[in-house]
């Protein structure tokens, strides 16, 4: 078990880079600064995150849906499926559009320097991909949801609805021709359960 100091210091590190990875990017952000921004030496740094790579995969983990996302499977699972669908689609869209800045963020620093940062990017989806197909499976072994490849379907899922979140929030569609989010999420999540059924 850590020691309140040891977590201390690392909490101010995951802020510091929370802070300037949000503000000055990936890339600009130098370990450097890093350990100032949280009030340690440099050194210290790389004793808790070997690589600033590590760091950031700490941040993401830390700071994205995947606690809260990882905490709602067991209330999931009490809810008939399409609600359940419907809560996990609201959540993970509400999660989005929180992170918005950030997500804008990643996607670029990854397009700029993809050998450093695809790793992290998709270690940080793959864990979200895999919470939702823990909910597909368990639907499947209750004879809710048919067979199919749960890791594949939470892809899908997952992507309809960072689709949605991509065009209405990023691309600003919803200035020109506004689609409403109950209307999108309700039309998802039907195509979904009806395809997914048993």
């Amino acid at each position: 078990m850590l020691s309140s100091k040891t977590a201390t210091t690392r909490e101010k590190l995951l802020a510091a880079g929370l802070t300037l990875f949000s503000s000055k990017g990936f890339l600009a952000t130098t370990t450097r600064e890093l350990a100032q921004e949280a009030g340690v030496a440099e050194i210290t740094l790389f004793r808790y995150f070997p690589s600033k790579e590590k760091l950031l995969e700490e941040v993401v983990t830390s700071y994205s849906m995947i606690p809260a996302l990882k905490a709602l499977q067991p209330e999931l699972n009490e809810k008939p499926c399409a609600v359940a669908l419907t809560y996990m689609a609201d959540f993970l869209l509400d999660s989005m559009i929180k992170q918005k800045e950030w997500i804008i963020l990643m996607q670029s620093e990854v397009r700029r320097n993809p050998e450093k940062l695809l790793s992290v990017y998709h270690a940080f989806l793959d864990r979200v991909y895999s919470l939702i197909a823990d909910y597909f499976r368990s639907q499947q072994k209750v004879g809710v949801m048919r067979e199919f490849d749960a890791d594949l379907a939470a892809r899908a899922f997952y992507g309809m609805i960072f689709s949605f979140f991509n065009t209405e929030e990023i691309l600003q569609r919803k200035q020109y021709r506004d689609t409403p989010r109950t209307m999108a999420i309700t039309t998802f999540v039907g195509l979904f359960a009806q395809g997914a059924s048993a």
